[in-house]
């Protein structure tokens, strides 16, 4: 079970970002906004982006209707103590992120709770996570990978996911005719002027709203992204740069030494299987219905499906956020629907519930 809260901020995004073909927008009218530009000159803006330098604060907040848990809220004696409490905690708290970019391949995250701090730095090829509260540290070197292996895990880390440019390039990409995509205004971010590209899905079956990408108008840089749901006065999700410096970031920012006393584990890159095998080392994913009102399925068994055994810290966390329905249990958010069924397959959509119900049967 704790795979299945795991493996929700991977589905979110993904499920949620599916986007369509580009509308004429409307025209920006604040007298000192920047030139007026389409939405595929502001998508194409974005794009010339990828190769910035720049530093700031990010300010995350989430109003996703899941309740805040004593077991995860800041301060407790269990939070942070698992990774399944530690996106929970990503997913129900405000946060506060230091960033540092210097192009594509060098970049620190810093993750700053009450009492401590997580850490994702990567300079080129190394990569390292570390976590101040619980002092583990972890080190990949991201190489390529010989005959008969394949590379490790490089998803971004999960405190990465609060990167507006991250969260902008999974919604621009999963752009499908499913949504309007216009310009709806120009504005202002930490200071900046910025174009606000809005997809709106096409679609009255989806949970979402819109979802509004706030563009700087000189260096095309995604500054914020705000998720809205139907029926939400307040924002769903919005992660956005509350200060940003297009100065280069020192060059020491991203060179990491763990601390005295810290614990540093290195996973080995594991063998990859042989062709013949690999239709059944798992079961794989499968997607219902199209654009916003997509619906994952994850077969029993799949990789990240529900683990057959969890603790009972773990067990009493996903009682505690889901409710009992014909069949299994269910998970409900203003955004995201999942339903995990009593014969262990998992559904997932930004739909209602009913809606995987009727999927599942």
């Amino acid at each position: 079970m704790k795979n299945v809260i795991r493996w929700l901020p991977a589905v979110i995004v993904p499920v949620l970002v599916v986007g369509g073909a580009l509308v004429a927008p409307a025209v920006a009218n604040a007298a000192s906004a920047p030139p007026s530009r389409t939405a595929q000159q502001v998508l194409a803006l974005v794009a010339a982006s990828k190769d910035a330098a720049y530093s700031g604060t990010i300010q995350q907040s989430s109003d996703l209707g899941l309740p805040q848990l004593p077991s995860v809220g800041p301060g407790s004696s269990t939070a942070g103590s698992d990774a399944a409490s530690q996106l929970l905690d990503l997913l129900t708290a405000d946060h506060s992120v230091r960033l540092f970019v210097d192009g594509a391949a060098k970049e620190r995250v810093q993750l700053l709770d009450s009492l401590a701090e997580r850490d994702v730095v990567r300079n080129g090829d190394e990569v390292w996570s570390y976590d101040s509260k619980t002092k583990k540290a972890t080190h990949l070197t991201i190489t390529a990978h010989a005959p008969g292996t394949h590379a490790p895990e490089t998803r971004r880390p999960e405190t990465q996911s609060l990167s507006p440019a991250q969260l902008a390039d999974e919604f621009i990409s999963a752009i499908e005719p499913s949504t309007k995509v216009s310009v709806t205004s120009t504005a202002s971010v930490a200071g900046r002027a910025v174009y606000q590209l809005e997809l709106t899905p096409k679609t009255g079956t989806t949970l979402i709203s819109h979802v509004t990408l706030s563009v700087d108008a000189a260096t095309g840089l995604p500054l914020k992204v705000v998720v809205d749901a139907r029926g939400q006065k307040s924002d769903a999700f919005a992660v956005g740069f509350s200060s940003i410096d297009f100065s280069t970031p020192a060059a020491a920012l991203f060179d990491f030494a763990p601390p005295k006393g810290t614990a540093v584990s290195s996973p080995a890159v594991p063998a990859e299987p042989a062709p013949s095998n690999r239709a059944t080392t798992h079961a794989k994913p499968t997607v219902a219905g199209t654009g916003w009102s997509s619906i994952v399925e994850l077969p029993a068994g799949a990789a990240g499906a529900p683990a057959p055994s969890a603790s009972a810290a773990q067990g009493k966390l996903l009682d505690e956020l889901t409710t009992p329905v014909g069949g299994g249990r269910a998970l409900q958010t203003s955004l995201l629907s999942v339903l995990m069924t009593s014969d262990g397959r998992v559904f997932a959509g930004a739909v209602p519930i009913a809606s995987l119900e009727a999927a599942a049967q």
